[in-house]
């Protein structure tokens, strides 16, 4: 059997008992003790869940019991100090003499040191702490395809845990409980939990990363433009003060989904003042694989040899393919190199009517595929980026993602604008070293005067319902 001895820290009571347990054990060799220290705010609550959970009546400190461990079942109740002493006198022929001032000094020399294993304890943990990721309207089919690429370890590296946090409205309660199982029964070696959310005043508690998903079924048939972008308005002006209020200041906040990719951005920015401007980005790198893979069946090569393809623009709506920097890597060309060996694209493709053309043209294409996907290929892009902006995007490559304007490239400053960007040390830097021809200004300048307007229409919407707030 063993002894176990449960008190308050600065207990005097607990601290005679324990001295006594502890002569007890050095002296008598089947005699073993197991202690367990409690902080005084902790105290009452213990003992209650301990005596109900084993049917005993105990209110004071210490409690002491036994546990048979070679018969199983619950331990025998010995009771308080008065309990113990009589015990040890009985069986042991022992007892305490230890004096009052005795027994309060080493209460305080309890408390002390359980004290300062708590603070320990908590050091340890937070060492540790799992980052913690909420994606909203979490039931879509991105999510479903993301959270093995954020939990396998590769986005975040081998070391890091994660704590998934899944949003959505009471509706799809029953489908975020069933990915949160099928996540669980993967056993990710990094997934530290993974929990559904239906409650919306309770999201991004202690938030390090927010993937919102959020999207509105867009048809124009039904109701008009305006109407849908008040839509995402609103639902931004919801997300933007919680997470001010609940995530951590540092917080990285991605835009994702199929429509306003860059609206819900910008919206958040300016719904949520405090949130750092430069962590919130659109990912646009949907679209960038998609246009290599249409360049690489065009060259019948590997879709990973092609690269630098810049995205321009509104990720979800007009944005621009620019083809003046991309390069091919491994082609099957008249000139060999080594593996770093490449060739502009443009040099490469001589049909420069399809490429002025059918590109231009095949952005349906693309548009289509990239919307009514089944949402691998959103789920990869927003991993991909969230790896670059913690471990840095590869060197001298151009990736495209929509970012804070600040007056870059001669793009009004204000909205989130998709444009070309290099990742280090969890920072993102605009590219702008790259010469821009006149061509390609002149489809900037249309493409932001779009977003621009997006924006303002977006808050006229939002000063129309709340005219009082807005002032």
């Amino acid at each position: 059997a063993v002894a176990m001895f449960t008190g308050k820290a600065n207990c005097p009571y607990y601290a005679k008992a324990e001295l006594l347990a502890d002569y007890l054990q050095t002296n008598l060799p089947n005699f073993r003790v197991h202690k367990i220290t409690q902080h005084p705010d902790k105290w009452e609550q213990w003992l209650h869940d301990i005596c109900e959970t084993n049917g005993w009546e105990h209110r004071q400190s210490p409690i002491i019991w036994r546990e048979l461990l070679d018969r199983g079942g619950k331990g025998q109740l010995l009771g308080g100090l008065n309990d113990f002493l009589e015990y040890a006198q009985k069986y042991y022929g022992i007892t305490s003499m230890m004096l009052s001032e005795e027994m309060l000094a080493i209460a305080e020399e309890n408390l002390q040191a359980h004290l300062e294993i708590v603070k320990e304890d908590e050091e340890i943990k937070s060492l540790i702490k799992p980052m913690q990721i909420w994606i909203t309207s979490a039931s879509v089919p991105i999510c479903y395809h993301l959270i093995p690429l954020l939990a396998n370890g590769e986005v975040f590296g081998m070391t890091t845990e994660i704590s998934i946090h899944l949003l959505d409205t009471e509706q799809f309660k029953e489908m975020l409980r069933s990915i949160v199982m099928e996540a669980e029964d993967m056993a990710f070696p990094l997934l530290r939990s993974i929990s559904e959310h239906t409650k919306t005043d309770q999201a991004f508690i202690d938030a390090d990363i927010i993937i919102v998903l959020d999207d509105v079924l867009l048809n124009l048939e039904v109701q008009s433009l305006e109407n849908y972008i008040r839509e995402v308005s609103e639902i931004c002006q919801v997300y933007a003060p919680l997470i001010e209020k609940n995530a951590k200041s540092e917080v990285k906040v991605i835009s994702s989904g199929k429509t306003f990719a860059n609206l819900k951005a910008t919206m958040l920015r300016i719904y949520g003042p405090s949130i750092r401007p430069e962590n919130i980005i659109a990912i646009s790198t949907s679209w960038e694989s998609a246009a290599k893979a249409m360049l690489a069946r065009k060259l019948n090569m590997n879709t990973a040899g092609v690269k630098d393809v810049i995205v321009w623009g509104n990720v979800t709506g007009s944005n621009y393919i620019d083809l003046s920097h991309a390069k091919l890597y491994g082609y099957d060309c008249a000139i060999r190199g080594p593996p770093n060996f490449q060739r502009p694209l443009l040099s490469m493709i001589y049909d420069s009517e399809w490429i002025h053309s059918e590109l231009v043209s095949a952005q349906s294409t693309l548009s289509s595929r990239v919307s009514r996907g089944t949402g691998m290929l959103p789920a990869h892009a927003v991993a991909t980026v969230l790896r670059y902006w913690y471990h840095g995007s590869p060197s001298e490559e151009i990736i495209s993602v929509g970012i804070l304007s600040e007056g870059q490239f001669c793009i009004p400053e204000g909205i989130i604008f998709s444009m070309p960007v290099r990742l280090q040390n969890g920072n993102w830097e605009a590219m702008t070293e790259l010469e821009i021809n006149e061509t390609t200004q002149k489809v900037l300048e249309r493409l932001a005067h779009e977003l621009v307007q997006e924006k303002l229409v977006a808050l006229k919407e939002v000063n129309e319902m709340h005219p009082y707030e807005a002032e």
